[in-house]
């Protein structure tokens, strides 16, 4: 039986010069968890490769492979099989490693990468000779060069040769835990859950927040936040999640408040108590969902009033897509169902009928300052309780 192993190759990553080895640690960390769940693996790295080799029999490499499809740093992966470096090994390999796809299929080509230029053959004519051993062993195959059924891959690296089939596309992106921390705004709808996976894309370690209004809204709507959070572990990791209290503020704003503010105040203090939180987690930065126009209080005037209350960025990276992107997203990164479920989250408590659309911060200030919010914010920055969501239990 052929030895079999996992090649996960390098995204962006590999351009990142003298700092390159800081983002191959991270990534390796990060398969290393993610592969927990699965028994032990040997992980070990080499020209813009890691090389995943199970130290078990019987694992489904098909099942991890999917798996590690959703982690950030990987621009492709396969399954390949290992050769001794020769090409009488590497053709025997192939015509018994690949005949399940090359009895299914009528044409084909060869692509070979010599990263090792001490093999004796050339690329095109490592090609060549794999090619012509793989019609003699299947003599229905016809080589096309432009557009075959089957591409059969020959790479001749610095121990070994591989032969597999076509890659797959990895996430892409930079390792999660790389471009720091921050802290996600979490509702239950569709946009946030998105901006938290694309965040995690580029790097950031994403930790996240959750407003709750009981009675106003219900024990199920909290889980299926807690939900959302479980399964953005599949992209972002750990994922640690603060739920905060806030009925008694939101009441206090329906009370002594302008109705029409009542949103853009709502998002400021929502902001407020997030920034607190964050400081004490060492998140450098905040996270939203918004979308430029895509509602009221996601109108640049409205976005400008509440940043007035930040003290470190908020990052908006939906903010220059429309719905059905999102929802494109949302349905390939696994969220949408769970974001449509029927329980309200607290941002649609006491929506007012005429929202202001073009705030401006003076008059949202004023508004604001007929009452202090002080000793309810430090109150429900203190009711703040936290559960940690892992990957092992996605």
């Amino acid at each position: 039986m052929e030895k079999e192993i996992i090649l996960a190759k390098y995204g962006e990553m590999a351009l990142k010069g003298l700092n390159r080895s800081i983002f191959e640690d991270v990534l390796m960390k990060n398969l290393r968890r993610k592969l927990r769940k699965y028994g032990k693996f040997r992980l070990t790295k080499a020209q813009s490769t890691i090389y995943i080799e199970s130290e078990m029999v019987n694992v489904d490499l098909d099942e991890i492979l999917e798996d590690l499809q959703r982690v950030f740093g990987i621009a492709t992966l396969c399954r390949a099989c290992v050769c001794e470096k020769s090409m009488e090994d590497i053709s025997c390999k192939a015509i018994s490693y690949l005949e399940d796809d090359l009895t299914t299929i009528d044409t084909f080509k060869v692509e070979a990468k010599r990263a090792d230029k001490l093999f004796p053959l050339k690329s095109l004519e490592i090609c060549a000779e794999l090619g012509g051993d793989l019609i003699d062993a299947y003599p229905h195959l016809k080589v096309d060069v432009h557009n075959p059924e089957f591409i059969v891959t020959a790479e001749i690296r610095d121990q070994y040769a591989f032969i597999h089939g076509a890659d797959r596309k990895g996430a892409g992106g930079l390792p999660v835990g790389t471009s720091g921390k921050a802290m996600l705004l979490l509702s239950g709808g569709i946009d946030s859950p998105v901006a938290g996976y694309r965040m995690a894309r580029r790097g950031v370690q994403i930790t996240a927040i959750h407003f709750i209004s009981p009675p106003y809204t219900s024990d199920r709507a909290l889980e299926k936040v807690e939900t959302l959070c479980q399964e953005l572990t599949a992209y972002c990791g750990n994922i640690a999640f603060f739920c905060v209290p806030f009925t008694e503020i939101q009441e206090a704003i329906k009370t002594h408040c302008p109705d029409g503010y009542f949103t853009i105040i709502m998002r400021r203090l929502m902001m407020e108590i997030a920034q607190r939180v964050a400081a004490k987690e060492k998140c450098l930065a905040l996270i939203t969902g918004e979308s430029i126009g895509q509602v009221a209080s996601q109108t640049m005037h409205a976005i400008a009033c509440t940043d007035a209350v930040c003290k470190i960025p908020v990052l908006r990276p939906l903010v220059g897509l429309d719905k059905t992107e999102i929802i494109e997203t949302a349905r390939r990164i696994g969220t949408f169902e769970t974001s449509t479920l029927p329980y309200e989250d607290c941002c649609t408590v006491f929506t007012p009928k005429h929202p202001k659309v073009r705030p401006i911060l003076d008059d949202v200030e004023k508004a604001q300052g007929k009452f202090d919010f002080s000793e309810m914010i430090e109150k429900s920055v203190n009711g703040t309780t936290l559960k940690i969501f892992t990957v092992e239990t996605n």
